[in-house]
């Protein structure tokens, strides 16, 4: 059984994965759909779900700086909901902030393309989200 990581954009969707032992995350892929049509997604998530036996969704929360929920983290409000019902799954939120700047970061110490960082980011900023909520599970410093 293993934790899946989202991190939920406008017209993409980040996914990593944890190891059975619920110890390490990696990215695995990113879906892309139309703005805001988070329907699409939920045939290739249900596979995804199935092929690598997920009990759990970790979602990144987008909060706002000042701790408050803006526009953005309530359209990830509503995806829980409706992965919620439609996978019949626990979601839980994990705090997302600066997990994109962070994601950019590594990418650029490692030296990769502006055209490979594009296409790898929401991946591996699901990926920071999915270690960070491992960790904490694992009761391990940040």
């Amino acid at each position: 059984m293993r934790i899946l990581g989202l991190d939920l954009g406008t017209k993409t969707l980040g996914i990593s994965l944890s190891d059975t032992t619920e110890t390490i995350a990696s990215a695995l892929t990113t879906l892309r759909f139309k703005e805001d049509d988070y329907d699409l997604v939920l045939p290739e998530l249900k596979e995804i779900i199935d092929e690598y036996q997920i009990y759990k969704i970790v979602l990144g929360f987008p909060k706002n700086m000042n701790n408050t929920v803006g526009p953005r983290a309530q359209e990830v409000l509503k995806f829980k909901e409706k992965l919620e019902e439609d996978l019949n799954m626990d979601v839980v939120l994990q705090d997302e902030r600066l997990t994109t700047v962070s994601a950019h970061n590594i990418m650029i110490e490692a030296s990769l393309s502006r055209k490979k960082r594009k296409e790898k980011i929401d991946a591996l900023a699901a990926n920071i989200i999915l270690q960070t909520y491992l960790d904490k599970e694992k009761g391990r410093k940040l």
